[in-house]
């Protein structure tokens, strides 16, 4: 079965349409130029409405993880990244694990990059079918079958333009990945707002301003205390306040401050013993990759859960897997895990809980454990570093050819399980300080924003190199 897998989807995978890899050198000016133009295709999927759909109050499953999946309720992108993300996940574990067998060549590669594309795409449709008959965009009886069906269609044919889209960012026309920088675009947005927003809103008592330094300027002019203005603007409930963005500045400065952790090991080349290198393997060599796998598991959890507690509402074992509550005030309304294992899965409300225990325990040990396995179904583990090394003909100094691997697996692993951990703790008190945003967002927007700069820079490198050589 294992060999044999890829070869039987082979035929469904030659149906699918792909970007070629480009035949020149995309010109730096032009990647960005691409990059933009994605980057407006996302923003305009996320504000286009799903044509068909009932506009109501109904609550929202996925409220706090909208953002880390790119996805906006009610819209084009309302299945965001998701079936890509768990589509690559699926693949990635299965190829890891020995079920299917992924040779070397390019031909195997690449049937194994199709494989992941038609699984995104069957799971866009399924997860387009679950949502509109679930009734999160009004009851599908009402609808009527034709409105059901078109917004499959909506749902399904966004998803496969988001795919190509990522696909052509990521064969080299574009910079990075679309779907990280979407991410981290819909972040960015969502920090700056919160910061600076214009929009008023009642609190009950008097209008106060949204963003939270707005509300600051606004609170010492109205305010005669202002001891009591700046209370207020530092400490203000249910609004953005100052100490959130302090918290998010300081959470940024941490990650930033672990990227530069890592160790060097002198290698040399076999051939040539006066070459002498170093290769690096940092901390956070697997930084935003726990912080995607486990969004998207919990993400589908969360799926599952409340598509269950709404048809079979009171069962035992549906009960144990998740029970949900809606919002009784705020905007927009959202619903959240009140029992079962969502529950346990989901942000406290209080530190001083079972539920903090147990969201601790599971946030430090699955982004440790996570990211220790994804080096080896990725290929990032310490035979296939040896083995590259060894077909580059280098060799780690003062060692022999034959106990690379074993050198090499005193610090991969070590350095995954550990950065991982360092992950879920950053996380954790992102959440505890009170930060703008969760702080697996938090992170992840660092981590990108990190990514971009080291292209960014290389890009640059490149280009200063060639006109050097020109001139």
């Amino acid at each position: 079965f294992p060999g044999k897998f890829l070869e039987v989807i082979k035929p469904f995978c030659a149906l699918i349409p792909e970007i070629q890899i480009p035949e020149r050198k995309i010109q730096f000016r032009e990647k960005v130029l691409w990059t933009a133009i994605t980057l407006v295709f996302f923003l305009e999927f996320s504000q286009i409405p799903l044509y068909g759909i009932k506009r109501s109050d109904s609550v929202d499953p996925f409220y706090r993880m909208r953002v880390i999946l790119g996805s906006n309720r009610g819209t084009l992108m309302d299945l965001g990244f998701s079936p890509i993300v768990t589509s690559q996940l699926i693949m990635e574990l299965l190829a890891g694990a020995k079920i299917i067998e992924v040779g070397d060549t390019a031909k195997d590669r690449a049937l194994f990059i199709g494989a992941q594309k038609l699984f995104a795409m069957i799971i866009t449709i399924g997860q387009a079918i679950v949502y509109v008959m679930t009734g999160m965009y009004g009851n599908p009886s009402e609808m009527g079958a034709g409105i059901c069906l078109l917004i499959i269609i909506q749902l399904f044919v966004t998803g496969l333009i988001v795919l190509f889209l990522d696909e052509l960012v990521q064969k080299g026309y574009g910079l990075g990945s679309g779907i990280i920088l979407f991410i981290i675009t819909i972040f960015c947005e969502t920090i700056v707002w919160k910061a600076f927003s214009p929009t008023t809103v009642n609190t009950g008592n008097n209008t106060e301003y949204e963003g939270a330094v707005i509300a600051l300027f606004h609170l010492l002019a109205t305010k005669p205390d202002k001891l009591d203005a700046l209370n207020e603007a530092f400490f203000r409930q249910n609004l953005p306040n100052l100490m959130n963005l302090i918290a998010t500045v300081f959470v940024f400065a941490v990650a930033i401050y672990f990227q530069g952790f890592r160790v060097d090991l002198p290698i040399e080349s076999s051939r040539y013993c006066d070459q002498h290198y170093t290769y690096s393997i940092k901390l956070f060599n697997t930084f935003n990759i726990p912080i995607i796998l486990l969004s998207a598991l919990v993400s589908n959890l969360y799926v599952i859960s409340h598509m269950l507690s709404t048809r079979f509402s009171g069962n035992f074992v549906v009960n144990l897997l998740g029970t949900w509550s809606n919002t009784t005030s705020g905007s927009p309304s959202f619903t959240y895990p009140v029992g079962g294992l969502c529950y346990y899965l989901s942000p406290p409300e209080s530190f001083c809980s079972v539920q903090a225990l147990i969201y601790i325990f599971f946030m430090l040990g699955s982004c440790a454990f996570l990211s220790k396995t994804w080096i080896e179904v990725s290929g990032s583990s310490a035979e296939y570093v040896a083995k590259q090394l060894k077909e580059q003909q280098m060799v780690m100094r003062g060692h022999k050819e034959t106990s690379m691997v074993h050198e090499l697996n005193r610090y991969i692993p070590t350095a995954a399980s550990f950065g991982g951990l360092c992950i879920g703790g950053l996380s954790l008190i992102t959440y505890f300080l009170g930060a703008c945003h969760c702080g697996c967002c938090i992170l992840l927007a660092v981590t990108i924003i990190y990514q971009y700069f080291e292209i960014f820079v290389k890009e640059q490198s490149e280009v200063g190199s060639m006109e050097a050589l020109l001139f």
